[in-house]
């Protein structure tokens, strides 16, 4: 086969070739977009990270693939529906970092609720004041965990470890673990009322798109901390904003927001907005990220050695799956 490979390293490379020796590998260190498409019109399989958006556009200039497969274990970046129509097969990551997405979930929750971030900015200007700093425990807090999936869990887990309580929605819930770790399931409505902090663990689908916006923020407790490892579109930036300038929302705590793609880019070329409220979303995720109570990790909690080869081993079982007709993890 003919494997096209998006967004990758050199060092990526080198595991790859070494497991796909009888295949012709190319690789590219930029996203697939509908710009370079054309370049790759030979292709059998692509493989790809978030940033590659495989529209109907890019589709249209490849017309020999037959295999999609995604680093990641989302894939909102991918057209399904014309995928399908095509007979392109596509699979994905469905586990990799349960335990590394939820122990940066809590690396953002100790930050915000000890002031780490402030503490290490006012020590750089040589200013060993602590007046500002006083954070709060942990303990006896009640964590609310949206998506109680995989690494919802595996937050869970670590929250008993702190003495949390724990409330947690889900739509396929686990009531034997929930026995077991000590956690109620609830609706969503009763953790936005009743949470301390709130994290969101959902993949982004069109139910849970601006999942939370002005009316769920409205309803949460009066200095709430709030969480996103997700997807940025899960928090309606707009929503956010307003909750953070309004002090509703005490802090947030975001690896995903809404326009990272664009706020991520090293030359951010105006001209290529869609719109002007994509322009105006930009504008207020840039004034979020300024704020004082808000922490900002560049999409990285997935980002450690362990899950990074747990990646790269599943897409390679998911590529020699798909030529051998054995078992991969398809969408």
């Amino acid at each position: 086969m003919k494997i096209a490979f998006f967004e990758t390293k050199k060092i990526d490379r080198v595991i790859f070739r070494k497991n796909l020796k009888k295949h012709t590998l190319l690789f590219s260190e930029e996203p697939l977009t509908p710009k370079n498409a054309y370049k790759y019109k030979t292709v059998d399989a692509v493989a790809i990270f978030i940033s590659s958006q495989v529209t109907k556009p890019v589709l249209n200039q490849l017309p020999k693939l037959k295999l999609i497969t995604t680093q990641s274990t989302g894939y909102d970046h991918i057209n399904l529906k014309e995928a399908k129509k095509r007979k392109i097969t596509v699979c994905n990551v469905p586990f990799y970092g349960e335990n590394t997405v939820a122990e940066h979930t809590f690396a953002l929750i100790l930050n915000l609720s000890r002031h780490v971030h402030k503490s290490y900015i006012r020590t750089l200007r040589e200013d060993y004041s602590r007046e500002g700093l006083t954070g709060f425990d942990l303990k006896g807090k009640t964590l609310g965990v949206i998506g109680a999936g995989h690494i919802g869990l595996h937050v869970i887990r670590i929250a008993k470890g702190f003495g949390m309580h724990v409330l947690a929605f889900d739509n396929h819930p686990n009531t034997f673990l929930a026995e077991v770790l000590h956690f109620n399931y609830v609706s969503m409505e009763e953790i936005l009322a009743k949470a301390d902090i709130i994290t969101l663990h959902v993949p982004l689908l069109p139910q849970t798109t601006h999942l939370i916006g002005d009316k769920a923020i409205k309803k949460m407790k009066q200095g709430v901390i709030l969480i996103n490892t997700s997807r940025g579109p899960v928090i309606d930036v707009n929503a956010l904003y307003r909750g953070l300038r309004s002090g509703k929302i005490g802090g947030a705590g975001l690896d995903v927001i809404e326009a990272e793609n664009i706020l991520l880019k090293k030359d951010m070329d105006v001209q290529s907005l869609e719109s002007t409220q994509t322009m105006r979303q930009l504008l207020e995720d840039k004034q979020i990220l300024e704020m004082e109570n808000v922490i900002f990790t560049p999409h990285n909690a997935f980002n450690s050695k362990e899950a990074i080869d747990r990646i790269k081993q599943t897409t390679i079982e998911n590529i020699l799956g798909f030529i051998q007709r054995k078992e991969i993890h398809t969408i």
